[in-house]
């Protein structure tokens, strides 16, 4: 086996024809390979091939491909009758039920029947590898091809080694799936591979601050889209999936690494699972979507005045896009250099980022009663919305004050319960820690990770990318207030992170 992409003859066979299966073989066979389908149920690969042509007759009436590479291709998609029938063919794509054992006997019959040279591509999300290669007598040729839905748009495919996996293989498939358009990354076999085991804090920490009352669902992810530059909130994207999907995603990631806290599934998440609630396809989920339903709209604060002296501090990010903002609004301010992290003073009201802790802890300890938090935000200069919270010694007038500057700032203002560490910015220091301990236990490399979560989540920055830009120390300050509010093990800080701020360097240098 050799580490170079399979030539175009090579026959490539897919076994499953639902959505994930027959968007393999369309994008195999528009690639060049002829593509043999087989699946069990009678009927069910000619149909898949139809709709396959009917894809790429679509493709060619947009423009997307010519008339004769879309008949080309359709004309290299044949239905097979057994596995028998799949003799010749140079990887065998396996996109069935998430199941071991179906995935065990269905590659250890291909053994006795294809040559020894013929490579085995599991499209598995959950299931180890190493365990579905244990079946084989030649565990070697058999590696994870993992395709995202749907398969033909996401450019992300995991190549995921088992422990017997031999690196040529991983390294053909690599190749291969680039020759195809794909974007393609290593990963060693340990649960979740990288997106569905990186991607778990962006839906738990908005379940706990759902949990804790911090917020409404609306408001959580319309901070979390126009404050943290994410397509989708976490609840509208947890509905989106099916709750049934992500909180078995969930559950597995957590049994898988022995019950880890980090992973703990959402009592939440369990009542709407029970309730077959499940999402946009029961018509239920966080969201109603029966007709004459009304979207809930995020809570917004009402117009304030920004009544008193305004100062900006510093030269940060955030401090030199909210006095950008506030020139635009013409409203007048005076600048001083920062010394403890403020953002900025209007009236009695001190405003700083915030840093982990609640508004009512670092009040305490700073002796500032009048302290207002704000989130972070991908882009200050970009942002629509902030999320806010205030210290319980807040006076309302200096609440009000705040509220008023970052209104006069452009900014619509989201008021959460003072929970630590807001919503994007303990979901990044969470996203990114995950990110750092697969790299950390060597599952995968750093830009891998970035890549992967870009690509298979449609993150706005890769989290390791964003730590860097936000600033590593910041993170783990961010992570060490959390574990110190908490008291929970979840928040255990990577020691990836650890030793970038100790060598004061970024995660990526």
């Amino acid at each position: 086996m050799s580490n170079t992409t399979l030539p175009q003859q090579a026959i490539i066979a897919v076994v499953g024809t639902g959505a994930m299966g027959a968007g393999i073989a369309q994008i195999a066979a528009a690639a060049g390979h002829p593509v043999k389908l087989l699946d069990n149920r009678p009927g069910a690969a000619d149909r898949a091939i139809a709709g396959i042509r009917g894809q790429f007759a679509k493709l060619a009436e947009k423009g997307r491909m010519t008339a004769a590479a879309a008949e080309a291709a359709g004309h290299r998609l044949l239905a097979a009758g057994q596995l028998s029938d799949l003799v010749d063919c140079a990887l065998v794509v396996e996109a069935i039920v998430e199941n071991l054992e179906a995935k065990q006997k269905l590659y250890a019959d291909l053994e006795a029947i294809v040559a020894p040279d013929c490579i085995f591509g599991t499209n598995t999300s959950s299931i180890s590898v190493t365990a579905i290669g244990a079946a084989l007598q030649r565990p070697e040729r058999l590696a994870g091809l993992h395709f995202f839905n749907p398969a033909p748009l996401m450019a992300l495919v995991e190549i995921v080694s088992g422990l017997a996996t031999d690196r040529a293989v991983a390294d053909t498939l690599f190749a291969t799936a680039a020759a195809w358009g794909k974007t393609p990354v290593h990963a060693r076999s340990t649960p979740g591979f990288i997106v569905n085991r990186v991607a778990r804090p962006y839906y738990a920490e908005a379940l706990r601050l759902a949990q804790e009352g911090a917020a409404d669902y609306a408001t959580i992810d319309a901070v979390m889209r126009e404050a943290g530059g994410f397509r989708m909130g976490p609840f509208e994207l947890m509905d989106m999936i099916g709750h049934d999907v992500n909180f078995a995603v969930t559950g597995s990631v957590w049994r898988a690494f022995y019950n880890d806290p980090r992973f703990l599934p959402s009592l939440l998440q369990q009542e709407l699972v029970d309730a077959g609630f499940l999402g946009r396809k029961s018509g239920r989920g966080f969201y109603d979507y029966r007709e004459g339903a009304q979207r809930p709209q995020p809570q917004t604060e009402a117009a304030q005045a920004p009544a008193g002296k305004i100062t900006v501090f510093g030269e940060s990010t955030v401090a030199e896009a909210l006095a950008e903002r506030l020139e635009h609004s013409r409203l007048s301010f005076g600048r001083a250099p920062e010394t403890d992290g403020r953002v900025a003073e209007i009236g009695r009201a001190t405003i700083f980022v915030t840093d982990g802790r609640s508004a009512t802890q670092r009040a305490h300890q700073s002796g500032i009663a009048n302290t207002v938090l704000i989130d972070l935000a991908l882009d200050y200069n970009q942002a629509s919305r902030l999320a806010i919270a205030a210290a319980e010694q807040c006076e309302p007038s200096a609440i009000s004050a705040a509220i008023g500057l970052l209104q006069a700032a452009g900014f619509a203002v989201s008021r959460f319960l003072d929970v630590p560490g807001l919503a994007v910015m303990r979901s990044l220091a969470m996203l990114a820690n995950e990110a750092a301990d697969a790299v950390n236990q060597g599952v995968c490399s750093e830009a891998a990770a970035d890549s992967a979560m870009r690509l298979g989540v449609n993150y706005p920055l890769g989290p390791l990318a964003w730590a860097d830009r936000v600033g590593v120390e910041r993170i783990r300050e961010v992570l060490a207030n959390l574990g110190g509010s908490y008291g929970e093990d979840r928040y255990r800080i990577s020691p990836l992170i650890q030793r970038a701020v100790f060598a004061g360097r970024n995660i990526h240098d």
